[in-house]
């Protein structure tokens, strides 16, 4: 056996463990959803109010702002596996004290609320390790592929798991539904503690943030300051996530106030959430221009134009094409922008660079949250009845739902338009080029052995 063949037997076994985590993932994904969906079941019909279900929403994001500085470091300084383990398990912990809360009778909705808040602390873990692992296990050329496979996670739980959760809510309860969350979460960590997830040697740039885990808490931030175009990107996608992120989370009540009919709101998520996993499908076949750039910001001018056509959209089907393919660009734009920061960050920085990127990213979603709600009951619902509303009647109509219409188009309007503008900067358009790659240490020791052994064979 050749070391070039040994290495690249070494890579499979990598690819090989990056396939078997997101399997877990999709796994422990899935039980959560059929977790939560069944406690908002629950909750909305003991309290007939959706205000608890928005907070819970709320609490979920704000670790993410908060708490990503010092997840990014501890994975960048310890075993990523370990790390993921951790999230794993502070999860789990999260859904038994929530278990027992109804197997003693005495839940109460702040239960729900600090349940959230511990579990979304420990969440924020798992995502910077995680993605930081992929450079380690996917060679670049095939990170585009693996990138839109994590994509489909979400959505594939996004379809299957409504009617999962429905059908286990009525059979056993909303205490075996819980049950099952805290299964797949024991699944994973019994998982990750198997796999081997290979840790990337120091870079010069990774010496250089040594020292207290405040100080290199800040490193990302302090990294992508230095890459400025990748800076200003990260700002660019947190007002982006606040535009696209608030309107979207209306699409329920949106949806209802069209149609008035909760199975036709039922059949326009499932195909809001078919949608993503058309795309991460497309991306995964294609695997996108390259520069990837060139992939990710007309994808979101187009997520701007849907985002106007749903708005715009009056009738059932009309919201349900409207819905469908509003998220088919959104993995071509998740996915290749992955795989460009992986492939530009040192591997050994990789932690705390995708921490703060989720951090500053979502930095304006919680604001989102806030007002969308208020904005639509208070402000643009409530417009439609006043004389000057015949401006804008032609484009979102005059019926319930058309203020929240007006809102939807406004967002992808001003989406579209930023876009535009971030997409006419050639520091932007040429990034790729200009900014080095970083190369795995398994990819630089392949190449040393082809170039210093050529074919000869080496005993195995």
């Amino acid at each position: 056996m050749t070391a070039a063949t040994s290495v690249q037997i070494s890579n499979q076994s990598h690819v090989r463990t990056f396939y078997t985590l997101i399997l877990t993932q999709m796994l422990s994904l899935m039980g959560s959803r059929i977790s939560s969906l069944a406690v908002g079941i629950w909750v909305f019909n003991e309290t007939g109010n959706a205000t608890p279900l928005a907070l819970v929403s709320f609490f979920t994001v704000v670790p993410m702002v908060f708490a990503s500085g010092v997840s990014g470091v501890l994975a960048d300084r310890r075993d990523r596996r370990y790390i993921m383990a951790l999230a794993d398990a502070g999860q789990a912990v999260g859904t038994l004290l929530l278990l027992f809360s109804f197997l003693s009778g005495s839940f109460q909705l702040w239960h729900l609320y600090t349940v959230t808040l511990v579990s979304a602390v420990f969440g924020v873990f798992q995502q910077p390790a995680f993605q930081a692992s992929v450079t380690m296990l996917v060679p670049d050329a095939q990170r585009d592929r693996a990138n839109a496979i994590q994509q489909l996670t979400g959505p594939v739980a996004g379809m299957l798991a409504p009617a999962i959760a429905g059908f286990t809510f009525t059979l056993i309860g909303i205490v075996g539904s819980i049950m099952i969350d805290l299964i797949t979460f024991v699944i994973s960590l019994v998982v990750v503690l198997q796999v081997n997830i290979p840790r990337p040697t120091q870079t010069a740039e990774g010496q250089a943030m040594q020292g207290s885990i405040w100080r290199e808490s800040f490193g990302g931030l302090r990294y992508l300051w230095s890459c400025r175009v990748l800076f200003n990107l990260m700002v660019f996608t947190s007002v982006i996530n606040f535009l696209v992120v608030g309107v979207i989370s209306l699409l329920t009540p949106y949806v209802l106030a069209r149609t008035g009919n909760e199975v036709t709101l039922g059949i326009i998520l499932s195909l809001f959430n078919l949608g993503a996993i058309a795309g991460a499908v497309i991306i995964g076949v294609w695997g996108g221009t390259r520069p990837r750039i060139h992939t990710i910001l007309p994808a979101l001018i187009t997520v701007g134009v849907l985002l106007m056509a749903l708005g715009m959209a009056q009738t059932a089907w009309t919201l349900a094409v409207a819905a469908f393919l509003l998220m088919v660009p959104l993995p071509m734009i998740e996915a290749p922008y992955r795989s460009i920061m992986q492939a530009k960050v040192p591997p050994d920085l990789q932690g705390r660079v995708f921490a703060v990127t989720g951090q500053i990213s979502m930095l304006l979603t919680p604001i989102a949250y806030l007002i969308v709600g208020p904005l639509a009951d208070q402000l643009f619902e409530p417009a439609v009845a006043q004389p000057g509303w015949h401006t804008v009647a032609a484009i979102v109509g005059s019926v319930p739902g058309s203020g929240m219409g007006l809102m939807f188009v406004l967002a992808g309007g001003i989406t579209a338009i930023l876009t535009i503008l971030m997409y006419a900067q050639q520091t932007v358009r040429h990034m790729e080029a200009t900014l080095p790659d970083y190369v795995p240490d398994y990819q630089n020791d392949a190449n040393s052995v082809d170039e210093s052994l050529g074919t000869l064979p080496v005993t195995s």
